[in-house]
C-alpha cells in the first residue's frame, strides 16, 4: 500500500502535476494553434468564393447599374447577401440584418475587401464587405459605387474546432496517463535502493551489525550504499572491539576478585587477631589497627561486590525464592545494621511475598545505606502492595539528586562528588540494587520527593512473575 505522504506517492504526484501541466499547455496552445488556422483556412475559402462570384459577374454589369443588375450580382454571390448602390438595394437571407454599421464604415473608407466575426442568435457569422470596381481599357482601377456585403455561417468551423479540442483533451488524458505510469516506474528504479537501504538500516538497530546492501550502478544511490557499507563496517568493528574490552574487562575483574579472596581471608584473621590485642596497645597504636581493620572489612566488602557484579554479567546470578513476611526481612535488615532508631518505617502487619531473602537484603541495605551516607535525615522507608507486585520505597531529607546525578546514580563506581573517594561504599551499591530487582522481574527507580530529598522505589513482583 502507498503511504499518502511516502517518497514515492509525493514522486508520483509531482511528476504527474508537471506532466498534468506541460499537457495542459501544450493542449491549449495546439487547440488555439489548430481553430485560428481552421478559422483562417475558412475564411480564406469563404473570401476567395465570393470575390470569385463577384469578378466572374461584375463585367457583365451595366454601369450605372439598375435593380435588375443588382439583382444578378447578389443571385451569383449567394445567399445572406445584400447589394447596394446608392439608393437600389438588392437582399435574400439574414445578410441585411447582420451587417453592421462598423463593416460599412470600413468598406466606404478603404475602398477595398474587408471581414468582421460576430455571433448572432448565438451562431457564429463572417461578414464579408467589399467595393466593386472597374477596370478601365489603360488598367486602371476605380470604384463603381456598389457594394456587396455577404454573411457566411460559421457553424460547421466551430463543429470542427470543437471535434478538435476533444480530440486534443482525449490526447492528453491518455498522454497524462502514459506520464503517471511513468512517474510509478520512474519512482520504483529510484526508491528500490532506498527500500534497500532502509532495511539494511533497520536490521543494523535490532542489532544486526553485519546487515550490508550490494551497490548497484554507478550513481549517487551506489555512492550512497557503498558510504552506509563503510559506516556499518565500522560500526561492526567498534562495537566488536568495545565488546572484546567488555569482556576482558568483566573478566579481569572476575579473575582479581577470585584470587584476592584467599589473601583478604588470611588478613581479615590478621586484623581480628590485632583486633582483640588492641585493648594492650597505646593509643597510636590502637587507631592504626581500628583503620587497618576498617580498610580490611572497606576491601573485603568490595570484593564481595565485584564478585557478585561478574555473576550477573557472566548470567549466573540466580534467585532462592522462598514465601517470606517482607516487613520482617526490612526490619531484620535494619535491625542487623543498626539502623532502626534512625530510620522511620511504614509498613503492614505483614505481607507476603515470594523473593529471595537474601537479595531483598541486598536491596534494602543499599537503598537505606546510601540515603544515610549521602541525605539527611529523617530518611522513611515504606511498604506497600498492589495485586500483583510489592513497593520498598525509600526518601530522605537531604537535597536530593541533581539532574546529572540521574542520569548516572545506577552506573558502576560512579559517586556524585568524584573528590569523595574515601567515602564509604565501592560505587557498586546501587547498580547491585537494581541488577537484584531486576532478576526477579521488578525493577528500581530514582528520583526526587518533590521538595527536598531523595526517593529511591523498588518494584518487585509478589510471586508468579519472577523469574
Amino acid at each position: 500500500m502507498v503511504r499518502a505522504r511516502g517518497l514515492r506517492m509525493r514522486l508520483v504526484v509531482a511528476f504527474a502535476l508537471v506532466a498534468a501541466l506541460s499537457v495542459a499547455v501544450t493542449a491549449w496552445v495546439s487547440a488555439q494553434s489548430a481553430r485560428a488556422a481552421l478559422v483562417a483556412s475558412a475564411e480564406q475559402q469563404l473570401v476567395r468564393g465570393v470575390a470569385e462570384q463577384i469578378g466572374a459577374t461584375a463585367p457583365t454589369l451595366a454601369y450605372p447599374p439598375a435593380q435588375d443588375s443588382l439583382d444578378r450580382l447578389r443571385s451569383a454571390v449567394g445567399a445572406n447577401t445584400v447589394v447596394v448602390y446608392r439608393s437600389l438595394r438588392s437582399s435574400a437571407g439574414d445578410g441585411p440584418d447582420l451587417v453592421t454599421a462598423e463593416l460599412r464604415g470600413a468598406v466606404a473608407a478603404r475602398e477595398r475587401l474587408v471581414t468582421q466575426r460576430i455571433v448572432a442568435g448565438d451562431r457564429p457569422w463572417l461578414l464579408i464587405g467589399t467595393p466593386v470596381m472597374i477596370t478601365a481599357p489603360d488598367g486602371a482601377r476605380s470604384a463603381s459605387g456598389i457594394q456587396v456585403y455577404a454573411a457566411r455561417d460559421l457553424t460547421a468551423v466551430d463543429r470542427q474546432v470543437d471535434g478538435l479540442v476533444r480530440s486534443t483533451l482525449g490526447t492528453a488524458a491518455l498522454a497524462l496517463a502514459l506520464a503517471v505510469l511513468l512517474a510509478l516506474l520512474a519512482a520504483g528504479s529510484v526508491l528500490r535502493p532506498v527500500a534497500k537501504l532502509r532495511d539494511t538500516a533497520r536490521r543494523l538497530a535490532d542489532g544486526d551489525l553485519g546487515a550490508r546492501t550490494p551497490p548497484r550502478g554507478a550513481d549517487e544511490l551506489a555512492e550512497l550504499t557503498v558510504t552506509v557499507n563503510e559506516m556499518a563496517a565500522s560500526v561492526q568493528t567498534s562495537m566488536a572491539t568495545m565488546h572484546r574490552m567488555q569482556t576482558e574487562a568483566r573478566r579481569f575483574a572476575a579473575d582479581v576478585s577470585h584470587e584476592l579472596r584467599t589473601p583478604l581471608s588470611t588478613l581479615t584473621a590478621v586484623v581480628e587477631v590485632l583486633d582483640d590485642a588492641a585493648g594492650a596497645m597505646d593509643a597510636d597504636a590502637r587507631e592504626s589497627v581500628t583503620l587497618a581493620i576498617m580498610e580490611t572489612n572497606r576491601l573485603v566488602a568490595l570484593v564481595e561486590d565485584l564478585m557478585e557484579v561478574s555473576r550477573f554479567d557472566a548470567g549466573t546470578a540466580g534467585l532462592r525464592l522462598e514465601v517470606i513476611d517482607l516487613p520482617a526481612v526490612v526490619h531484620g535488615t535494619l535491625r542487623a545494621r543498626g539502623w532502626l532508631d534512625r530510620v522511620t518505617v511504614s509498613a503492614p502487619d505483614r505481607l507476603e511475598a515470594r523473593l529471595d531473602p537474601r537479595r531483598l537484603d541486598v536491596i534494602v541495605a543499599n537503598l537505606v545505606g546510601n540515603a544515610l551516607r549521602h541525605g539527611a535525615p529523617p530518611v522513611r522507608l515504606s511498604v506497600s502492595a498492589t495485586a500483583a507486585q510489592v513497593l520498598i520505597e525509600v526518601t530522605d531529607s537531604g537535597p536530593g539528586l541533581h539532574p546529572e546525578a540521574l542520569r548516572h546514580v545506577f552506573d558502576r563506581f560512579w559517586k556524585a562528588d568524584a573528590a569523595r573517594t574515601r567515602t564509604p561504599g565501592s560505587g557498586l551499591g546501587l547498580a547491585l540494587a537494581r541488577e537484584n530487582a531486576r532478576l526477579h522481574g521488578g525493577d528500581l527507580t530514582a528520583g526526587n520527593t518533590g521538595t527536598t530529598g531523595a526517593r529511591f522505589v523498588a518494584t518487585l513482583p509478589t510471586g508468579s512473575e519472577q523469574r
